[in-house]
């Protein structure tokens, strides 16, 4: 797949591609139901298929008060996501305050119909771009009749009788309900993280725990889950606490993962979690002697479910 950061480094042969445009935060299934489609119409005509995006996130440009601002797929995992699916071209658009004033009109001129010749876009029902967000569908397929490319407009996409949004999907992780958002993105929802040094309570417990630095604002609530873990290349289960260790009056959130039968030395390591199940939410236990037990109670429960 090509990354292609800014219009300006857009090559002279990406024309006449088949296209889709939008923040796509999760790449969750209904991403991958436009990305098919396009991708199956592309090859029917022997095209290039190109993927549109912004960075920042434009909410973070036009509400940088809003902390924390919870995004679901990190830059680097969102291409990795598109490599994976088979996207011919990632173009990057840096966004900023003096580029939200484009308008609709100005952005399918300039962008879709000069810099690209689109054959084809194919964007959500939902989908609004320009200034003041005066670009929609019925905008898109005007531009289209004008200027002489299709446009597509795909209906909602649902699981069942869920329909499938990026809002959806951060809302249950905020409220722990991991499985349900694992449903909606077409897998586990991840963090990863450098391994770093902890206050050791695990390894003191007979837990041991590698204590990760998130690389993600969008955390699910303090509590216990169950997880399975990438490392190296390999696949490991495990639960996972995030919280603040009240039994012994800490106060600063952490998260920390036991890895089942594991007891490499793995600091300064990238761990990859991904979140199945919660087990329970963040319990202060009167003593190290009662949150052993329940320790060793969730780990029963973890290994039983993943198995």
């Amino acid at each position: 797949m090509d990354i292609i950061r800014g219009s300006e480094n857009i090559p002279a042969d990406l024309q006449g591609v088949f296209a889709t445009i939008g923040n796509f935060d999760g790449i969750h299934l209904g991403h991958r139901h436009i990305f098919q489609r396009m991708m199956e119409e592309a090859e029917q005509e022997g095209c290039k298929t190109v993927v549109i995006s912004f960075d920042p996130h434009p909410k973070m440009v036009l509400h940088p008060d809003r902390r924390p601002f919870y995004l679901i797929s990190s830059a680097e995992e969102k291409i990795n996501l598109l490599r994976e699916i088979g996207i011919g071209a990632f173009l990057v658009i840096p966004f900023s305050l003096e580029y939200s004033r484009t308008t609709a009109r100005e952005f399918v001129r300039d962008m879709l119909w000069e810099k690209l010749r689109i054959r084809k876009i194919i964007i959500g029902h939902d989908y609004t771009f320009g200034r003041g967000k005066e670009g929609n569908e019925s905008f898109m397929a005007a531009e289209g009749r004008r200027l002489g490319f299709a446009v597509e407009a795909m209906n909602a996409f649902c699981v069942g009788k869920e329909i499938v949004s990026s809002t959806k999907i951060r809302e249950a992780i905020l409220r722990g309900d991991v499985r349900f958002a694992a449903a909606l993105l077409g897998r586990p929802y991840n963090l990863s993280g450098r391994v770093v040094s902890g206050e050791r309570r695990g390894l003191e417990l007979g837990f041991p725990t590698a204590n990760i630095e998130a690389n993600k604002e969008l955390l699910p609530p303090r509590g216990v889950y169950a997880i399975r873990c990438l490392l190296g290349g390999k696949s490991f289960d495990g639960v996972v606490n995030i919280g603040v260790n009240p039994t012994f009056a800490g106060g600063k959130l952490s998260v920390e993962v036991h890895i089942f039968d594991f007891h490499r030395n793995i600091y300064g390591e990238i761990l990859d979690v991904l979140f199945v199940e919660r087990l329970r939410a963040e319990i202060r236990f009167e003593s190290p002697e009662k949150l052993i037990a329940q320790i060793k109670r969730d780990t029963v429960q973890a290994r039983a479910l993943l198995s």
